[in-house]
Order: structure tokens, then C-alpha cells, then sequence
């Protein structure tokens, strides 16, 4: 897959999941801005691009999709961009290198948030279900209750721990098998990236 297809399956994700999700299309400009086109234009030929693959209609300007392409069962979907890798260890800058697209049923993510998928190295959280490439399904959000598994970002680098509060700190607990994990006792100035609500095999890619 090149760059450029990489940029199209991008934006088909983005666009699908905006009108499943808010029922509205997103301007060219938001389009634009997620896939990294500075030019309406481009985001023109983007659509046209897409278009001939059948993925969705562009004719004068208006976004549809095809009734075909709708599940005919109760079970939907919706994609979902696996964006890299995170660190189940010490902190590690978080890969953010688009690989694939990936169907998620709408009965896990949940329409009304913005979802990614990263990939999950190192052993820190095995004891929680999370095991070296394990595909996390994260929903995007900017705080988490306690016990709650986090993608967190420390100094620009990330790492997946359960988050407690405890007074005026916060506290990212490992869940590991290996007594070396410890745990990263932080002030309340960090940035939460989001909560890890499910975790898929790795043998679905």
C-alpha cells in the first residue's frame, strides 16, 4: 500500500465514521486536515479516487454511500485506523505510522467517539489480558476513571497502564507477571490520550 492510498483509507475512515457517528459530512478542509492535504482540491481527487473503488459515491460534491455496502444483519461496523504501536512497559513514543483499516462492530465502538487501534509491545499488562501484539481498542478521551486502563503521554512518550488517583498524584499501575514492572507515580499535569476498552488478537491482521 502506498502513501497515497494510505492517505484515501484515512480519509474513507474519517468521513464513514462522521456521518455513522454526528450524521453530517465533514468539510473538504477537516478531510484535509486529517490526511495531511493543505488543498480542498486534493481532497477533491481524493473522493474521486474513492469513488472508482466503490467505497463510497462523490457526484457534484455530495458524499453517499452505497446501501450495498450496509450490513443487511443487526451487526454493524465501523472502521477503524490501526495508527502504530504503544508501550506496555516504560514509556515509549507511540508509533503513529497508519497500517490498515480495521471493522470493528459498532456493539464494541460505540457510535459517538473517535476510536483507534494501536498495537501493544512488551508484557507489563499481560495479567490484564494485554499480551505483545495484541491490538488495543482505544476510545479517544482526555480523562479515565480509576482502575480504568489508559493510553498515557508522558514527556511526548506513551505507555498503557490502569490509572489511580490518590490525593494530589496520579499513579500508573502495571498488571505484569515480571515483579520488575514498577509503577510511575505522576502530577496531575499529564495528558491522557484515552481509555483501552477492548483488546483483539493480533492474528486479525
Amino acid at each position: 500500500m502506498n502513501r497515497t492510498d494510505k492517505k484515501d483509507l484515512r480519509g474513507y475512515a474519517f468521513i464513514r465514521n462522521q456521518i455513522l457517528h454526528m450524521g453530517t459530512m465533514p468539510s473538504l478542509r477537516e478531510v484535509g486536515r486529517v490526511v495531511g492535504y493543505n488543498s480542498p482540491r486534493s481532497v477533491q481527487l481524493m473522493l474521486g479516487r474513492l469513488h472508482k473503488r466503490g467505497l463510497l459515491s462523490y457526484v457534484k460534491g455530495v458524499v453517499k454511500f452505497s446501501s450495498h455496502n450496509k450490513s443487511k444483519t443487526v451487526e454493524r461496523t465501523i472502521n477503524v485506523p490501526l495508527v502504530g504501536s504503544v508501550a506496555c512497559g516504560q514509556p515509549s513514543l507511540a508509533e503513529q505510522d497508519f497500517e490498515a483499516l480495521i471493522p470493528v462492530s459498532t456493539r464494541i465502538a460505540r457510535p459517538g467517539n473517535a476510536y483507534l487501534l494501536l498495537r501493544a509491545r512488551g508484557r507489563s499488562m499481560n495479567k490484564s489480558g494485554i499480551n505483545d501484539g495484541d491490538l488495543l481498542l482505544v476510545r479517544q478521551q482526555p480523562t479515565a476513571d480509576d482502575g480504568e486502563m489508559v493510553v498515557a503521554l508522558i514527556n511526548d512518550d506513551a505507555t498503557v497502564k490502569h490509572l489511580y488517583h490518590d490525593d494530589e498524584v496520579i499513579i500508573l499501575k502495571p498488571n505484569s507477571t515480571d515483579p520488575n514492572e514498577q509503577s510511575i507515580v505522576l502530577s496531575e499535569d499529564f495528558i491522557i490520550q484515552g481509555v483501552v476498552i477492548a483488546v483483539l488478537p493480533k492474528s486479525i491482521v
